[in-house]
């Protein structure tokens, strides 16, 4: 179990070390290419969720992240001990929506950067922790399927 809350704090440090990296070293809108028409560095500030969805929410974000936050602490305790997909999913959820919360906490936005262009469209600009979100949330996907096959509850 320890092992899931130290991965989750290594998520924390490398969101929030890349994160002071962007602040600190690029204006606001400022872009690095890495590989023209791919990948970019570009420093923006993000109010709202993905795509920029409930803008200025900051008290929404701050309930729902907390109660996140203690959902996946309580299915960790529960569940994580015995199935490892799943536990590894969930401490990257955790690490990522703690990453996030965090500059919500700090700067009331969230630093995001990774800007990438992907068969001529240009995907919504994102960081470490929402990464670490996006691949948990694919993983424990793929537990609960695992789960339920084992169990006899899917169809064939």
């Amino acid at each position: 179990m320890q092992l899931y809350y130290l991965i989750a704090l290594i998520i924390i440090g490398i969101d929030q070390l890349t994160k002071w990296i962007i602040v600190k070293e690029m204006e606001l809108g400022e872009q690095i290419t890495i590989i023209e028409d791919f990948f970019y560095l570009t420093s923006h500030r993000n109010t709202g969720a993905a795509w920029g969805i409930l803008e200025g929410k900051m008290f929404f974000f701050y309930i729902i992240t907390v109660a996140v936050v203690a959902g996946i602490i309580y299915y960790m305790q529960r569940y994580a001990k015995k199935d490892r997909l799943l536990g590894f999913g969930l401490c990257l959820i955790l690490g990522g929506a703690i990453g996030n919360f965090i500059d919500r906490l700090l700067r009331k936005e969230v630093v995001d950067f990774a800007d990438f262009i992907i068969f001529n469209y240009d995907f919504p600009i994102f960081n470490v922790a929402d990464s670490a979100l996006t691949i948990g949330v694919i993983l424990v996907i793929i537990a609960t399927i695992i789960d339920e096959k084992r169990k006899g509850n899917v169809k064939k």
